[in-house]
């Protein structure tokens, strides 16, 4: 699987801009993405989106960033260097929506598998197994990002979110949910709760 995260200029696939991919590929975690471009010309930006992913309207309008197009082809020839082309990670089919959506607009080819991995319900399974109650709140579940973190023992992503980070946090996640261990050095330091 590729563990993939988006940040983009908002959260409608068809009106928003992909602004930046991280992804890792699983099963070779040394094998990374990451490329940022500025949004296509007539996409939405919402203010909300950029407070969240830290970047400014300059450097999402920058000319000489790469454009949306070109970052998609350049993850799409990523994609083929891995084994399995299923995307993974905290809000997989937001992000794969939002890469498929632009590589529609400049009609290309699409690998990728329509169902998704998601980590939310990984980690949910996980907590049921091990007879721990999933947080709720107003009646549906209350497992985000930082608190999926706070369950497999690792830092949650740095604010604002860079797309790398952000694959880089869910493949570690996924690591100790489905293997018990740490993936990479930088979290080997913080002890699996269970």
């Amino acid at each position: 699987m590729i563990i993939v995260d988006v940040e983009s200029s908002g959260v409608d696939a068809v009106k928003h801009s992909v602004l930046s991919i991280g992804a890792i590929d699983f099963l070779n975690p040394k094998n990374q993405f990451y490329g940022e471009c500025r949004v296509w010309d007539g996409a939405h930006i919402m203010d909300e989106a950029l407070a969240v992913n830290g970047f400014t309207m300059e450097q999402i309008t920058d000319k000489n960033k790469q454009t949306e197009e070109s970052l998609v082809k350049s993850f799409l020839a990523w994609v083929e260097t891995t084994s399995e082309h299923t995307i993974a990670g905290q809000n997989p089919s937001f992000d794969r929506d939002a890469i498929h959506k632009a590589a529609e607009r400049y009609h290309l080819n699409w690998p990728l598998a329509y169902r998704t991995i998601d980590l939310h319900t990984a980690c949910y399974f996980h907590m049921i197994k091990r007879e721990v109650k999933p947080p709720v709140a107003n009646k549906r579940t209350d497992l985000n990002s930082d608190k999926i973190m706070k369950y497999v023992g690792i830092p949650v992503e740095p604010h604002p979110h860079n797309a790398l980070n952000g694959a880089k946090v869910a493949t570690e996640a996924f690591s100790r949910l489905f293997y018990d261990k740490s993936l990479f050095e930088e979290f080997k330091g913080y002890t699996i709760p269970w």
